[in-house]
């Protein structure tokens, strides 16, 4: 008989990002703890026109040039995001030009992959984001031009990141819609944990605040029209009326910590357990009773080898919709009972907006980060607590607290649901 291979644990190492608050790590942590604000008026396209107007919207002028001017770069904001923030991450893992584990390291990264009209349309419509605003001109452009209902190229981020890095180990790409990040870095998990890997680049990266989604999700009638964007998210909050839409990417380098300790690599934290879930049951809604989401995260416990009262932190999922923020809260509940009222909670999309693919993935590397340094987010705009989601979610200031164990969370479009749980090393 075969003895079975015992599980390897899993380190994480090396952390990158870009996003509204800052292209490295540091600058978006003092962001976050600081209390700032990523989220603005929109300038990708002119959006005076549209009901809404504002997003996480990265400032490509930040970009160095150098490096990062290959047409393909410059034409693809989801490319060049994820790009920079793996180039980032691997060099924070220290790795450089190490050749002896590329044939055992690979790449999993979730990505979405909707176009930008405005850079598509530009010579046939230049005067298409001027246009008033209207559901019937977007059905008009549909009805032309029926791809763009379809993603593509989702492959090209992973393909990308093979490429960069020389890496020959297994290239996948994740589409679960708002939990891809998460599901990217929980399969890159698994994948190291069963053996079938060393090392992997994993997290997600997306743009989505071009003129096509901003309409589509305006239709919906999913995102906030608080005019001011500063306030716009506020994620359990009374006044809450929808989410803000962001962008960016963030990655993080995952290995064995055998492999880890052998070349003396410094560890941020060790990732636990991962649960994966879905609704079953609408595509636009969740369940509400939150069971997908209950699933997601019990999954992550008993894979762990958790107990509930283990958990001191959760980075929610918590996007500032009414739905999503009271059955996110009923769900917690759910899984944690008694120990509910004495975890600590928090959404940092109120500082950075919806990231949507990429979302996860960011909220993964903030969670970390909590772990590491003792300081737990805040939910920024919290001042008045919905009734409905009374637990303690941090408001407004970020706190200093050690944490142990903790879960980010994310529920996507569709019913995807998908729950992390990390410990601090050692």
């Amino acid at each position: 008989m075969h003895r079975r291979r015992e599980s390897a644990r899993v380190v994480v190492t090396g952390l990158g990002v870009a996003t509204s608050l800052g292209l490295h790590v540091n600058e978006l942590w003092s962001g976050i703890i600081n209390g700032r604000s990523g989220i603005s008026y929109i300038h990708q396209f002119d959006s005076r026109a549209f009901p809404v107007r504002i997003g996480g919207e990265i400032d490509l002028s930040l970009f160095p040039e150098n490096g990062y001017d290959d047409p393909v770069l410059r034409g693809n904001r989801i490319l060049r995001f994820a790009l920079w923030a793996a180039d980032r991450a691997w060099s924070d893992a220290s790795f450089g030009c190490a050749s002896d584990v590329r044939n055992e390291a690979g790449v999993c990264v979730g990505s979405g992959g909707f176009p930008a009209l405005e850079a598509r349309f530009a010579d046939t419509e230049p005067q298409m984001a001027q246009r008033r605003w209207s559901g019937g001109w977007l059905l008009r452009l549909l009805t032309a031009h029926p791809e763009l209902l379809s993603q593509y190229r989702l492959s090209a981020v992973s393909t990308l990141l093979s490429q960069r890095f020389h890496l020959t180990g297994p290239s996948l790409t994740i589409q679960g819609a708002c939990t891809s990040g998460t599901q990217a870095i929980g399969e890159a998990f698994r994948m190291i944990q069963s053996g079938r890997a060393r090392v992997m680049l994993c997290g997600g990266a997306d743009s989505m605040l071009s003129a096509f989604c901003v309409a589509g999700f305006s239709l919906l009638g999913a995102l906030s029209t608080h005019p001011d964007p500063r306030t716009a998210s506020r994620p359990f909050d009374l006044t809450r009326n929808g989410f803000v839409i962001g962008e960016g990417a963030a990655i993080a380098v995952l290995e064995s910590a055998e492999n880890a300790e052998a070349r003396g690599a410094r560890v941020y934290a060790e990732v636990v357990g991962y649960g994966s879930s879905s609704d079953g049951y609408r595509f636009t809604d969740v369940h509400p009773d939150g069971q997908g989401a209950v699933d997601a995260m019990r999954r992550a416990l008993s894979e762990a080898q958790l107990q509930p009262e283990d958990v001191g932190y959760i980075n929610a999922h918590g996007t500032s919709t009414l739905q999503n923020d009271r059955v996110e809260t009923i769900a917690i509940k759910s899984v944690f009972s008694k120990h509910a009222t004495n975890l600590a909670v928090s959404s940092t999309k109120s500082h950075l907006g919806h990231l949507i693919c990429a979302a996860g993935a960011v909220e993964f590397v903030l969670t970390v980060l909590a772990l590491d340094t003792g300081i737990l987010p805040a939910t920024l705009n919290l001042h008045l607590p919905d009734p409905e989601c009374d637990l303690d979610f941090i408001p407004l200031e970020a706190r200093r607290q050690q944490v142990r164990v903790a879960l980010s969370n994310s529920f996507g479009f569709g019913g995807q649901n998908g729950a992390i749980a990390v410990k601090q090393w050692h």
